[in-house]
């Protein structure tokens, strides 16, 4: 390609040369770079993600789990299902994700962050739900792994091999379990959504939620009893409404419409990468306002994890061009 353009600039005066680079930069033989209000919508968005799971811990000091995925997915569906149509999905679609993400992936999330795990390294293991994802592909859509995703998860594999051998007060082998059993549930999810043939996926979050709530307060009901709900909402004051807010309207409604809209205009693969700044975000919030601990294996490991996640995206994205 290089001595073929080489060619088109030989006995080319310097203007016309200029002309002729304009030219190619105005076609499609570069892709253009993201717009920088793109970019910050994109960054906003993990910075919300990420930022989240400190979020999720302090309002957790005053509500117990169960009642603050209730509360959270409750404030995700009213008001915005006034203003969002319901999608034209199945009922057992909708139950089938709304048990999946509501109650086996953010409740056994919170549960964890509560008593087993930190926010930060619960924000790193539960991105382990793409391999997860790529696991049920391979067994209901009978996809291939090609050799790349195979060393990514085997590095990624490495990464929490390194978790599970320094367990300590702040993430117990049980929090580990219980965010990767959430993170297995969350990929569950995604195989729903997939097959509920929804076009807006924020349609279908917001819908969804209408069934994760009273699946959670049933739990929270079933757990904690009445008189201790009425205790938790009495004790909460301004500030943790405020982190509910955060996790419903910031979260939830923010951050999946604002994803849906970005990836309407770029391809999954450039946008995709950004991803990996939540567990970041996460651990980095962790450590600032929480005072997590942050050893070398645990950066290590986070490390190996990241590298894991990368190698993955790069490797779909070479499958999805070719």
């Amino acid at each position: 390609v290089m001595r073929h353009r080489a060619k088109l600039f030989k006995s080319e005066t310097p203007s016309q040369v200029v002309q002729k680079i304009h030219l190619l930069l105005k076609t499609n033989t570069l892709t253009p770079p993201i717009p920088l209000t793109h970019a910050l919508i994109a960054f906003a968005v993990v910075f919300v993600w990420g930022t989240n799971f400190v979020v999720i811990k302090y309002a957790l000091n005053t509500i117990s789990p169960m009642l603050l995925g209730s509360l959270r997915f409750g404030l995700a569906f009213v008001p915005a299902a006034f203003f969002i149509p319901r999608p034209k999905v199945s009922f057992l679609n909708l139950l089938t994700y709304g048990l999946c993400i509501g109650v086996g992936q953010f409740g056994l999330l919170y549960y964890a962050i509560e008593h087993a795990i930190s926010p930060g390294m619960a924000s790193l293991v539960i991105q382990t739900q793409v391999f997860f994802s790529i696991a049920l592909s391979i067994l209901l859509e009978k996809e291939r792994l090609n050799r790349v995703q195979i060393l990514a998860l085997l590095i990624c594999a490495s990464g929490l091999g390194g978790i599970a051998f320094n367990v300590d007060a702040e993430t117990t082998l049980f929090g580990l379990g219980l965010v990767l059993t959430a993170a297995m549930c969350w990929a569950m999810g995604n195989m729903a959504s997939k097959r509920s043939g929804a076009n807006d996926f924020l349609q279908y979050v917001v819908w969804s939620s209408a069934l994760s709530s009273p699946l959670l307060f049933a739990l929270s009901l079933y757990f904690e009893g009445l008189p201790q709900i009425m205790q938790e909402l009495t004790q909460a004051d301004w500030s943790v409404w405020a982190s509910l807010l955060w996790q419903a309207w910031g979260n939830t409604l923010f951050g999946y419409a604002a994803w849906a809209w970005l990836l309407s205009k770029h391809p999954l693969s450039r946008i995709a990468p950004v991803t990996l700044l939540v567990p970041v975000f996460g651990m980095s919030a962790s450590a600032i306002l929480l005072s997590e601990s942050m050893p070398t294996w645990k950066v290590a490991s986070a490390g190996l994890i990241l590298l894991g996640l990368l190698l993955n995206i790069w490797a779909s994205s070479r499958r999805n061009s070719a």
